[in-house]
């Protein structure tokens, strides 16, 4: 029997069979992709083969080949990845401006790991309610950017339930992945779409600005029959894994269709002369920030800044 891993807590894993029924479910042994070092080798929305052992208990006997995943640097490991969630039809990324700030670094390096897998990506601007005209106008003008490169834009507020319905419009029939940093709303969010879910909030810290970890564990939620959305643990930092410099502008789509027009064909488009992409940063065709956070990734900055 085959199912979808809804939930992982460690050593346990919650699936849900083709029977419709939820196992609680282990490894027997340790289950390795070949060529990954990671510190999770089951994620949640994998699927897997599963051997029943009783009403309610399974065994996970079989990883079933990946169609696409998200995966951060393991914090605790660094020559490890986090495997965040997989077999996605999109990533959605939820950021605020303030309480907290997600830096435009920590949203390309997010949107790159999407890209890597062509998985289409999303950005939700939450908490407009407490913006003025000036951080309004902010969003608009990084929401140019985005929109620019094919990046879909929602401006919403959970707390106040504008923008659900887009929202909701966006996930049917899709299995999505929720992330952003501690404190930007994602478990209120999910609370709106689904009130079932009842997902902890937390508040934010006046004194630092940041978030309180209210999600554990990441965990994928049935919507309906075709819509899942897998709600994650507040991301500080998203370090960049198993993509080598010579292919990481691949990943940055107005850089990959520059490419072919640089002098040199392995061009790194960092110092080399007659590069198309430093033209186009240098002519605003393509916007510094994003430059910027390149450089920093191939640099192995943090992305908080």
């Amino acid at each position: 029997m085959t199912g979808e891993v809804l939930k992982s807590t460690g050593s346990w894993y919650d699936v849900l069979a083709e029977d419709h029924k939820i196992y609680q479910a282990r490894t027997r042994g340790k289950l390795r992709l070949k060529g990954f070092k990671t510190t999770n080798p089951i994620a949640v929305g994998d699927k897997v083969s599963i051997s029943l052992e009783n009403d309610t208990e399974a065994v996970i006997t079989e990883i079933l080949p990946r169609e696409n995943y998200i995966i951060r640097k393991s914090v605790k490991q660094k020559s490890h990845g986090h495997i965040l969630a997989a077999n996605l039809d999109q990533a959605i990324l939820i950021v605020t401006l303030t309480y907290p700030r997600t830096s435009l670094g920590f949203i390309d390096r997010f949107l790159v790991s999407a890209e890597s897998f062509r998985i289409p990506q999303v950005i939700l601007f939450n908490k407009i309610d407490i913006l003025d005209k000036e951080g309004m106008d902010m969003i608009e003008e990084i929401i140019e950017i985005y929109e620019k490169i094919g990046v879909t834009c929602l401006k919403v507020s959970a707390l106040k339930e504008e923008g659900i319905n887009s929202v909701l419009e966006l996930l049917e029939g899709k299995k999505s992945l929720l992330s952003g940093h501690s404190g930007v709303g994602k478990s209120t969010l999910l609370n709106k779409i689904a009130p079932g879910i009842e997902q902890k909030t937390g508040a934010i810290s006046d004194f630092a600005q940041k978030g309180v970890h209210t999600t554990t564990f990441a965990e994928m939620f049935e919507i309906s029959s075709s819509t899942f959305v897998i709600d994650t643990p507040g991301i500080k930092e998203l370090g960049i894994i198993d993509i080598e410099t010579e292919e990481l502008s691949d990943y940055f789509p107005e850089m990959r269709a520059l490419q072919s027009e640089c002098k040199f064909h392995n061009c790194t488009h960092l110092h080399e002369p007659k590069c198309a992409v430093q033209n186009a940063v240098d002519n605003g065709e393509i916007a510094e920030s994003r430059y910027i956070s390149y450089v920093s990734i191939i640099e192995g900055d943090d992305n908080r800044r």
